[in-house]
């Protein structure tokens, strides 16, 4: 009976329904595609950031301050060439290291003339900068002795290719190496030679340590500065400094994006919300002999307004239902034309929006209020 009850409230009044229903699935798509692009970009902003290079840097406390600094040469006190990093921070589940390399810096010359070379780990170099662009190869191994990488500056000062020889000096000791590839950042890199570390340690005649740590670690602002403070924790020897112009940049835009898109789903469902309760308000006067007669015929308030309630429910989830496929083609064009890439559908989504819409349906139940003072008797004299 109950069920029979309910379909012929959704078949009665179907304009104003209409009206309503049409409400919540302009209301369901909105908030599925904001939401929809607001996880998706924010995941996608995160992967765009660990583009910029290292994000964090360990070095020496007493280390000269331009050792510390991602493409910057500097006496710095020694450190060793391998650290548990994994161990440090074990159980960490907000940032995971994606690349991480020692930098052991120093001047040698080239026929008289002073260059900065960095020995490190040559396999990790494009994965803590992504961005640098390279004329040749890449060095896969990381101890490989026999070949460099040299940035654009010094290729075009000395007059070197790809594939050619260069001559190091350093204090009479002497090293060649072959040039696999010629390195374009953009920034003072491109001034450098990377040499794996056994070469710069034989080159200069030092060994087993490094100038500087750098790392490039996934995750968000707060899960960087946490993996950050947890590395602090473990080595408290060391000066450990996230790059604040990459983690601060990427927190603040994560920030100011949220809180955009969380203003406007409440703002969405608010007017959703209002648009359901005028309609739902209007219903109510129109059902009032409906109410009478339930009520001369033994209907107790509490299972008239639960019919009403189901009713609103039905709505809701219906409404959700059919915007949030909506809001999935809605998200997909506003990635491609607003933000110029492809939005991946969040389908979890799907539970949230539906849920929400259900509950913005019941702000409909209001008005019902008016309905428990409706009196059987007054009903039926027709006044």
């Amino acid at each position: 009976m109950f069920g029979r009850l309910l379909w012929k409230l959704l078949r009665s009044n179907r304009g104003r329904l209409a009206v309503a229903l049409v409400a919540v699935i302009s209301g369901a798509a909105v908030v599925s595609a904001l939401l929809t692009v607001e996880l998706d970009v924010s995941r996608k902003l995160t992967q765009e950031f660990r583009l910029l290079g290292p994000n964090i840097i360990i070095s020496a406390k007493n280390a000269d301050q331009t050792a510390s600094l991602p493409g910057q040469a500097g006496a710095g006190s020694a450190m060793p060439a391998e650290l548990p990093l994994d161990q440090s921070v074990l159980g960490s589940q907000t940032a995971n290291v994606e690349a991480a390399a020692p930098f052991f810096f120093t001047v040698a010359h080239i026929s008289g003339t002073p260059v900065v070379t960095a020995g490190t780990w040559l396999d990790q170099l494009p994965k803590l900068n992504p961005t640098w662009r390279i004329q040749g190869d890449w060095i896969a191994s990381r101890d490989d002795e026999t070949q460099c990488l040299i940035g654009r500056n010094v290729a075009q000062q000395f007059a070197i290719a790809s594939g050619g020889e260069i001559s190091l000096d350093y204090n009479g000791n002497h090293g060649s190496f072959r040039v696999a590839g010629l390195i374009d950042s953009g920034a003072a890199e491109d001034d450098q030679i990377f040499l794996s570390l056994p070469s710069a340690w034989k080159l200069t005649g030092e060994g087993n340590h490094a100038t500087v740590w750098q790392l490039n670690v996934a995750g968000t602002g707060a899960g960087i500065a946490n993996y950050s403070a947890g590395l602090a924790g473990a080595f408290p020897q060391y000066d450990v400094r996230p790059v604040h112009a990459i983690t601060d940049a990427e927190g603040g835009l994560l920030s100011r994006t949220r809180l955009l898109v969380f203003s406007m789903v409440v703002l969405i469902l608010a007017l959703t919300a209002l648009c359901v309760l005028a309609t739902m308000a209007a219903l109510a006067t129109e059902r009032r002999a409906d109410v009478g007669l339930m009520k001369a015929l033994g209907g107790t308030i509490t299972r008239i307004v639960g019919l009403f309630l189901a009713e609103l429910g039905v709505l809701g989830a219906v409404g959700g239902l059919v915007g949030c496929a909506v809001g999935m083609a809605l998200a997909e064009w506003m990635g491609r034309r607003v933000f110029g890439t492809a939005v991946a559908p969040r389908w979890e989504i799907f539970p949230l929006t539906i849920g929400l819409m259900v509950v913005v349906a019941m702000a409909g139940a209001l008005p019902l209020q008016a309905l428990g003072k409706v009196k059987p008797a007054v009903i039926l004299r027709g006044e």
